[in-house]
């Protein structure tokens, strides 16, 4: 398993192509795991997790699978994006990384002390970010953080940041001779 940012696992980047296709083949698919981000409803998504071999018994391992299936088939995504999270945020408000709200929404995020919390929060992140149409998500790279969240979750919480914070940085300029 490769931890480098940008690098993807096999099994993340295949469970969202998974998804991709579920959803582009069948709307009833894309309904039932639209749902997969409710608590209450998120049960009707496990014969789609099951099927890709997803413990369901295994909260920090069910609930990462679920969140992105859950916001794959809300955006109705064709396929994987190329931003993280932290640049997606950032990317949702005119001032970018220097806008009080989305430093407070990246905050909430940073503050999660458990997976099953990051992706409590993340469920009204997509939402947003999905309504701001300008951000493609890198879904096989965020599931592989929140996969390893239990673990290394500082790690991952500054992966966040930097994104965020890198976010419209332009190269230094050469000075004129």
């Amino acid at each position: 398993m490769n931890n480098e940012p940008g690098i993807k696992t096999g099994r993340s980047l295949a469970f969202v192509q998974f998804v991709i296709a579920l959803i582009a083949k069948n709307k009833g698919v894309a309904a039932t795991l639209k749902r997969a981000d409710n608590p209450a409803t998120e049960y009707q998504s496990w014969e789609y997790l099951a099927a890709f071999n997803i413990d369901l018994e295994k909260p920090w391992e069910r609930l990462p699978f679920a969140t992105i299936a859950a916001a794959i088939a809300k955006e109705k995504s064709a396929h994987n994006g190329s931003e993280g999270i932290g640049r997606a945020i950032a990317k949702c408000y005119d001032d970018g990384k220097e806008s009080d709200q989305a430093k407070a929404k990246l905050r909430r995020l940073l503050a999660c002390d458990s997976v099953e919390e990051a992706c409590r929060i993340l469920r009204p992140l997509f939402s947003l970010i999905a309504s701001r149409g300008n951000s493609s998500i890198d879904y096989a790279r965020l599931l592989d953080q929140l996969l390893k969240f239990h673990w290394e979750s500082e790690r991952i919480k500054s992966q966040w940041a930097q994104e965020f914070y890198k976010q419209g940085q332009k190269p230094a300029q050469k000075e004129a001779v």
